[in-house]
Protein backbone atom coordinates (compact mmCIF):
# COMPACT_ATOMS: atom_id res chain seq x y z
CA UNK A 1 0.00 0.00 0.00
CA UNK A 2 1.05 3.34 -1.39
CA UNK A 3 0.70 6.90 0.65
CA UNK A 4 0.40 9.74 -1.59
CA UNK A 5 2.56 12.32 -1.34
CA UNK A 6 1.75 15.23 1.06
CA UNK A 7 2.63 18.87 0.29
CA UNK A 8 3.81 21.25 2.82
CA UNK A 9 2.29 24.46 2.05
CA UNK A 10 4.82 27.80 3.26
CA UNK A 11 3.82 29.51 6.17
CA UNK A 12 3.62 32.87 4.11
CA UNK A 13 1.22 30.91 1.58
CA UNK A 14 -0.97 29.62 4.15
CA UNK A 15 -3.39 32.36 3.87
CA UNK A 16 -3.01 33.46 -0.12
CA UNK A 17 -6.43 33.03 -1.70
CA UNK A 18 -6.73 29.45 -3.87
CA UNK A 19 -7.41 31.13 -6.93
CA UNK A 20 -6.26 33.78 -8.97
CA UNK A 21 -8.46 36.93 -8.33
CA UNK A 22 -6.51 39.42 -6.23
CA UNK A 23 -8.07 39.56 -2.40
CA UNK A 24 -10.79 42.31 -2.07
CA UNK A 25 -10.08 45.28 0.63
CA UNK A 26 -11.20 45.19 3.42
CA UNK A 27 -14.47 47.15 4.32
CA UNK A 28 -13.67 48.65 7.58
CA UNK A 29 -10.56 50.25 5.38
CA UNK A 30 -12.63 51.86 2.54
CA UNK A 31 -15.04 52.68 5.64
CA UNK A 32 -12.25 54.49 6.81
CA UNK A 33 -11.21 56.61 3.80
CA UNK A 34 -14.37 59.44 4.22
CA UNK A 35 -13.81 59.57 7.68
CA UNK A 36 -10.18 60.36 7.15
CA UNK A 37 -11.55 63.15 4.81
CA UNK A 38 -14.01 64.68 6.96
CA UNK A 39 -11.33 64.40 9.99
CA UNK A 40 -8.91 66.61 7.50
CA UNK A 41 -11.27 69.02 6.47
CA UNK A 42 -12.37 69.86 10.14
CA UNK A 43 -8.66 70.33 11.00
CA UNK A 44 -8.44 72.16 8.39
CA UNK A 45 -10.96 74.62 9.32
CA UNK A 46 -9.22 74.81 12.85
CA UNK A 47 -5.91 75.73 11.99
CA UNK A 48 -6.02 77.58 9.02
CA UNK A 49 -7.73 80.71 11.45
CA UNK A 50 -5.54 79.98 13.83
CA UNK A 51 -2.70 80.75 11.04
CA UNK A 52 -3.42 83.21 9.93
CA UNK A 53 -4.47 85.25 13.65
CA UNK A 54 -0.77 84.03 14.53
CA UNK A 55 1.08 85.45 11.02
CA UNK A 56 -1.16 88.51 11.54
CA UNK A 57 -0.17 89.14 14.45
CA UNK A 58 3.23 89.38 13.98
CA UNK A 59 3.06 91.63 11.03
CA UNK A 60 3.96 95.45 10.65
CA UNK A 61 0.83 97.27 9.86
CA UNK A 62 2.32 97.75 6.69
CA UNK A 63 2.68 93.98 5.99
CA UNK A 64 -0.61 93.39 7.56
CA UNK A 65 -2.51 95.71 4.82
CA UNK A 66 -1.25 94.18 1.81
CA UNK A 67 -4.23 92.04 0.98
CA UNK A 68 -2.39 88.45 1.85
CA UNK A 69 -3.36 87.08 4.97
CA UNK A 70 -1.56 83.99 4.46
CA UNK A 71 1.82 85.57 3.97
CA UNK A 72 4.27 85.01 6.50
CA UNK A 73 5.17 88.28 8.21
CA UNK A 74 9.05 89.06 6.61
CA UNK A 75 10.70 89.98 9.53
CA UNK A 76 8.63 89.31 12.18
CA UNK A 77 7.18 92.54 14.51
CA UNK A 78 6.02 92.25 17.83
CA UNK A 79 4.95 96.20 17.59
CA UNK A 80 1.56 94.49 17.43
CA UNK A 81 1.16 92.81 20.28
CA UNK A 82 2.72 95.50 22.45
CA UNK A 83 0.24 98.33 21.09
CA UNK A 84 -2.71 95.75 22.13
CA UNK A 85 -1.22 94.92 24.92
CA UNK A 86 -1.16 98.89 25.73
CA UNK A 87 -4.51 99.87 23.84
CA UNK A 88 -6.73 97.15 25.73
CA UNK A 89 -4.92 97.15 29.24
CA UNK A 90 -4.19 93.62 28.91
CA UNK A 91 -3.42 92.87 31.99
CA UNK A 92 -6.30 94.35 33.92
CA UNK A 93 -8.76 92.35 31.68
CA UNK A 94 -6.75 89.60 31.91
CA UNK A 95 -7.15 89.60 35.87
CA UNK A 96 -10.74 89.96 35.96
CA UNK A 97 -11.00 87.13 33.03
CA UNK A 98 -9.19 84.81 35.28
CA UNK A 99 -11.17 85.80 38.48
CA UNK A 100 -14.18 85.13 36.83
CA UNK A 101 -13.29 81.88 35.42
CA UNK A 102 -11.97 80.67 38.85
CA UNK A 103 -14.77 81.58 40.69
CA UNK A 104 -17.10 79.97 37.78
CA UNK A 105 -14.86 76.75 37.36
CA UNK A 106 -14.84 76.60 41.59
CA UNK A 107 -18.84 77.12 41.80
CA UNK A 108 -19.78 74.31 39.58
CA UNK A 109 -17.54 71.72 40.53
CA UNK A 110 -18.53 71.96 44.39
CA UNK A 111 -22.56 72.64 43.49
CA UNK A 112 -23.14 70.04 40.50
CA UNK A 113 -21.06 67.96 42.81
CA UNK A 114 -23.33 67.85 45.75
CA UNK A 115 -26.78 68.00 43.64
CA UNK A 116 -25.06 64.91 41.57
CA UNK A 117 -24.64 63.08 44.90
CA UNK A 118 -27.89 63.69 46.34
CA UNK A 119 -30.20 63.18 43.39
CA UNK A 120 -27.99 59.98 42.54
CA UNK A 121 -28.20 58.61 46.51
CA UNK A 122 -31.93 59.16 46.36
CA UNK A 123 -33.43 58.69 43.21
CA UNK A 124 -36.11 56.40 44.30
CA UNK A 125 -37.59 59.56 46.39
CA UNK A 126 -39.75 61.99 43.51
CA UNK A 127 -38.16 65.39 45.03
CA UNK A 128 -35.32 64.49 43.91
CA UNK A 129 -35.73 62.65 40.72
CA UNK A 130 -38.14 65.41 39.37
CA UNK A 131 -35.38 67.86 40.50
CA UNK A 132 -33.32 65.94 37.97
CA UNK A 133 -35.37 66.29 35.52
CA UNK A 134 -35.95 70.05 35.77
CA UNK A 135 -32.17 70.55 35.44
CA UNK A 136 -32.79 68.92 32.16
CA UNK A 137 -35.20 70.97 31.50
CA UNK A 138 -32.82 73.97 32.39
CA UNK A 139 -30.40 72.91 29.50
CA UNK A 140 -33.17 73.94 26.36
CA UNK A 141 -32.99 77.76 27.78
CA UNK A 142 -30.01 79.72 26.47
CA UNK A 143 -29.25 83.10 27.81
CA UNK A 144 -30.74 85.42 25.28
CA UNK A 145 -34.05 84.45 26.24
CA UNK A 146 -33.26 84.89 29.37
CA UNK A 147 -30.98 87.79 28.99
CA UNK A 148 -33.76 90.83 29.97
CA UNK A 149 -34.64 89.62 33.01
CA UNK A 150 -31.03 88.69 34.31
CA UNK A 151 -30.02 91.98 33.29
CA UNK A 152 -32.53 93.68 35.90
CA UNK A 153 -32.58 91.28 38.41
CA UNK A 154 -28.40 91.45 38.94
CA UNK A 155 -28.85 95.51 38.48
CA UNK A 156 -31.74 94.88 41.86
CA UNK A 157 -29.12 93.01 43.70
CA UNK A 158 -25.87 95.16 43.19
CA UNK A 159 -24.66 91.88 41.02
CA UNK A 160 -23.88 93.94 38.00
CA UNK A 161 -20.26 93.35 38.52
CA UNK A 162 -17.70 89.83 37.43
CA UNK A 163 -19.14 88.44 40.39
CA UNK A 164 -22.55 88.05 39.07
CA UNK A 165 -20.78 87.22 35.91
CA UNK A 166 -19.57 84.10 37.84
CA UNK A 167 -22.61 83.54 39.64
CA UNK A 168 -24.66 83.46 36.33
CA UNK A 169 -21.75 81.25 34.73
CA UNK A 170 -22.33 78.66 37.35
CA UNK A 171 -25.85 78.47 36.71
CA UNK A 172 -25.73 78.21 33.26
CA UNK A 173 -23.20 75.50 33.51
CA UNK A 174 -25.14 73.44 36.81
CA UNK A 175 -27.79 71.15 34.38
CA UNK A 176 -24.88 69.46 32.04
CA UNK A 177 -22.18 69.09 34.95
CA UNK A 178 -25.02 67.86 37.11
CA UNK A 179 -25.70 65.17 34.33
CA UNK A 180 -22.08 64.41 33.93
CA UNK A 181 -21.60 63.70 37.42
CA UNK A 182 -24.95 61.57 37.43
CA UNK A 183 -23.61 59.30 35.44
CA UNK A 184 -20.39 58.83 36.64
CA UNK A 185 -22.01 58.22 40.08
CA UNK A 186 -24.29 55.62 39.14
CA UNK A 187 -21.06 53.90 38.38
CA UNK A 188 -19.30 53.73 41.94
CA UNK A 189 -20.10 51.06 44.18
CA UNK A 190 -22.42 51.99 47.07
CA UNK A 191 -21.15 49.15 49.11
CA UNK A 192 -17.61 51.70 49.59
CA UNK A 193 -19.86 53.98 51.17
CA UNK A 194 -22.05 51.97 53.23
CA UNK A 195 -18.72 50.27 54.38
CA UNK A 196 -17.69 53.92 55.84
CA UNK A 197 -20.78 54.40 57.40
CA UNK A 198 -20.67 51.29 59.38
CA UNK A 199 -17.22 52.90 60.60
CA UNK A 200 -19.46 55.42 61.66
CA UNK A 201 -18.71 58.41 59.03
CA UNK A 202 -21.69 60.83 58.27
CA UNK A 203 -23.18 61.58 54.97
CA UNK A 204 -20.74 64.57 54.61
CA UNK A 205 -17.48 62.62 55.82
CA UNK A 206 -18.44 60.16 53.05
CA UNK A 207 -18.86 62.63 50.50
CA UNK A 208 -15.87 64.98 51.26
CA UNK A 209 -13.43 62.06 51.83
CA UNK A 210 -14.18 59.24 49.44
CA UNK A 211 -16.64 60.30 47.25
CA UNK A 212 -15.49 62.98 46.10
CA UNK A 213 -11.53 61.87 45.23
CA UNK A 214 -13.56 59.16 43.88
CA UNK A 215 -14.57 62.15 41.27
CA UNK A 216 -11.71 63.55 40.29
CA UNK A 217 -11.37 62.18 36.57
CA UNK A 218 -15.27 64.02 36.08
CA UNK A 219 -14.37 67.12 38.02
CA UNK A 220 -11.39 67.18 35.60
CA UNK A 221 -13.85 67.24 32.35
CA UNK A 222 -16.26 69.53 34.31
CA UNK A 223 -13.93 71.94 34.98
CA UNK A 224 -12.14 71.99 31.18
CA UNK A 225 -15.33 72.72 30.16
CA UNK A 226 -16.61 75.33 32.50
CA UNK A 227 -13.40 77.37 31.48
CA UNK A 228 -13.65 77.09 28.20
CA UNK A 229 -17.66 78.59 28.47
CA UNK A 230 -16.58 81.11 31.09
CA UNK A 231 -13.65 83.02 29.18
CA UNK A 232 -14.86 82.93 26.02
CA UNK A 233 -18.22 84.38 26.62
CA UNK A 234 -19.02 87.49 25.61
CA UNK A 235 -22.74 88.62 25.69
CA UNK A 236 -23.22 87.74 29.84
CA UNK A 237 -20.55 89.69 30.56
CA UNK A 238 -21.68 92.96 28.24
CA UNK A 239 -24.88 93.03 29.17
CA UNK A 240 -24.46 92.48 33.49
CA UNK A 241 -21.09 93.86 34.13
CA UNK A 242 -21.95 97.69 34.16
CA UNK A 243 -18.48 99.35 34.38
CA UNK A 244 -16.19 99.37 31.33
CA UNK A 245 -12.86 98.61 33.13
CA UNK A 246 -14.53 95.37 34.93
CA UNK A 247 -15.39 93.77 31.55
CA UNK A 248 -13.37 90.37 30.56
CA UNK A 249 -10.85 90.20 27.26
CA UNK A 250 -13.60 89.21 24.96
CA UNK A 251 -15.51 92.46 25.44
CA UNK A 252 -12.86 94.69 26.00
CA UNK A 253 -11.75 93.52 22.48
CA UNK A 254 -15.09 94.29 21.54
CA UNK A 255 -14.82 98.05 23.10
CA UNK A 256 -11.75 99.06 21.55
CA UNK A 257 -12.61 97.48 17.73
CA UNK A 258 -12.85 100.86 16.40
CA UNK A 259 -9.41 102.03 17.79
CA UNK A 260 -7.98 99.49 15.77
CA UNK A 261 -8.95 100.97 12.01
CA UNK A 262 -7.06 99.80 9.70
CA UNK A 263 -4.39 98.06 11.89
CA UNK A 264 -4.71 94.24 11.53
CA UNK A 265 -2.11 93.30 13.47
CA UNK A 266 -3.06 94.83 16.88
CA UNK A 267 -6.62 93.95 16.15
CA UNK A 268 -5.29 90.13 15.37
CA UNK A 269 -2.83 90.54 18.31
CA UNK A 270 -5.38 90.97 20.81
CA UNK A 271 -7.25 88.27 19.67
CA UNK A 272 -4.37 86.07 19.54
CA UNK A 273 -3.89 87.27 23.48
CA UNK A 274 -7.32 86.88 24.10
CA UNK A 275 -7.34 83.21 23.18
CA UNK A 276 -3.90 81.73 23.91
CA UNK A 277 -4.89 80.57 27.27
CA UNK A 278 -7.38 79.25 25.94
CA UNK A 279 -5.99 77.08 23.64
CA UNK A 280 -3.00 76.29 26.12
CA UNK A 281 -5.27 74.57 28.52
CA UNK A 282 -7.09 72.96 25.93
CA UNK A 283 -3.96 71.35 25.03
CA UNK A 284 -2.52 70.08 28.33
CA UNK A 285 -6.15 69.17 29.79
CA UNK A 286 -8.14 67.60 26.33
CA UNK A 287 -7.17 63.57 26.86
CA UNK A 288 -9.59 64.55 30.00
CA UNK A 289 -12.46 65.71 28.20
CA UNK A 290 -13.65 62.63 26.32
CA UNK A 291 -12.38 60.32 28.51
CA UNK A 292 -14.57 62.32 31.23
CA UNK A 293 -17.75 61.95 29.27
CA UNK A 294 -17.76 58.63 28.44
CA UNK A 295 -16.92 57.82 31.82
CA UNK A 296 -20.16 56.28 33.72
CA UNK A 297 -21.45 55.37 30.23
CA UNK A 298 -21.46 51.88 31.30
CA UNK A 299 -21.59 50.61 34.47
Amino acid sequence: MSLAPVTVVPADRRDAPTTGTPRRPDRRSRANVPLTVVLALCTLTVLVPLYVTVSMAFKTTSQSVDGNAFSLPSPPSGSGVVEAWLLTSFPRGFAVSVLVTVLTVVGTIVLSSLAAYAISRNWDRRFFRWSFFYLLGAMFLPFPVLALSQVKLTGMVGLDNPFGVAVLHVMFQLSFSTLLYTAFLRSLPEELEESARLDGATTWQVFTRLVFPLLAPMSATVGIFAFLASWNDFMMPSLITSAPELQTLPVLQSIFQTQFSNNYNVAFASYLMSMAPAIVVYLFTQRWVMAGVTQGAIK
